[in-house]
């Protein structure tokens, strides 16, 4: 079977074909690569470890993140092969595209033709500070998208927790916003093709943002390596425990072991599904 077209009902499709909501993030750093994974130039190797993380995780992940700002770095050579990469892993992950853009008008939709063509995915992340111009485009064309809701980094409180003076912080209200625009776009599964990124370090936060967003699926980065646990991330679910896609990068896809660091990266994508499921299913009544 495929994966339905919006983006909304195929989050949910994945996840339930996987056994659990877990998305791995890809973020090559050239230094941190294993010795074993070898290359004529240092984009060859990048591109030939994130085809053999590919294959390592997919019994285990509902979705894939490409940091693209990895790639980029890397100029032209980069951009080519997170295209190659994309490919290869549409139809066989929910892919997200994580670049941040925000934009309007005609750069917006740039952006999202760029994400529907060449860099094809199913997701992108955006910043919602330009309002509904940023995701418009996007959506409009079929893709999903997560804005920028309440991030995992510390120094994000400075913008996001400030209360305001009709009451509730920063974050809620981009939240607010961000639920009511992603009516429109919601699927059969009821969810939203437009989604939020919610820190799993933001667990208080979390449990708000999911009262006040009911349709709304969340990205949840700051998982492992970044000090979220499964009592954090649990807050971002519903009460049937859907809606969110739990993000862990470092503890995964550099994850060491005896045998082939191939190995180690399959039996840790395997716990970290085991482990949400697990959480999961012990938090949701039979």
């Amino acid at each position: 079977m495929k994966p339905p077209g919006h983006p909304g009902d195929a989050l949910r499709w994945w996840v339930r074909a996987r056994g659990g909501p877990a998305c791995i993030g890809i973020d090559p750093v050239l230094e941190k690569l294993p010795s074993a994974v070898k290359g004529v130039t240092p984009i060859a190797r990048i591109e030939a470890w994130c085809m053999a993380l590919l294959d390592a995780v997919e019994p285990h992940a509902a979705a894939v993140k490409f940091q693209s700002a990895c790639f980029e770095r890397h100029g032209s050579a980069g951009v080519a092969a997170l295209e190659r990469c994309l490919h290869a892993a549409r139809g066989r992950f929910l892919v997200i595209l994580d670049w941040k853009r925000g934009d309007i008008g005609v750069s917006s939709e740039h952006y999202a033709a760029a994400a529907n063509g060449p860099l094809a995915c199913d997701f992108v992340t955006a910043s919602p500070y330009l309002g509904a111009d940023g995701f418009d485009p996007f959506l409009k064309l079929g893709l999903g998208v997560f804005g920028l809701v309440r991030t995992s980094n510390a120094s994000g409180d400075v913008v996001q927790s400030p209360v305001m003076a009709a009451g509730g912080t920063v974050a809620e209200m981009v939240g607010a916003f961000t639920s009511a625009q992603g009516e429109a776009w919601r699927g059969e599964s009821g969810w939203s093709a437009l989604g939020g990124v919610v820190g799993a370090t933001k667990a208080a936060d979390a449990a708000r943002l999911r009262a006040q967003m009911p349709h709304t699926p969340f990205l949840v980065p700051g998982f492992g390596a970044q000090g979220g646990g499964l009592d954090d991330v649990l807050a971002c679910f519903d009460a049937r425990g859907e809606g969110a896609l739990v993000t862990a990068s470092r503890s995964v896809i550099y994850a060491s072991g005896p045998g082939a660091w191939t190995d180690a990266v399959r039996v840790a994508a395997r716990d970290l599904c085991e482990q949400l499921a697990g959480a999961l299913a012990s938090r949701v009544p039979a």
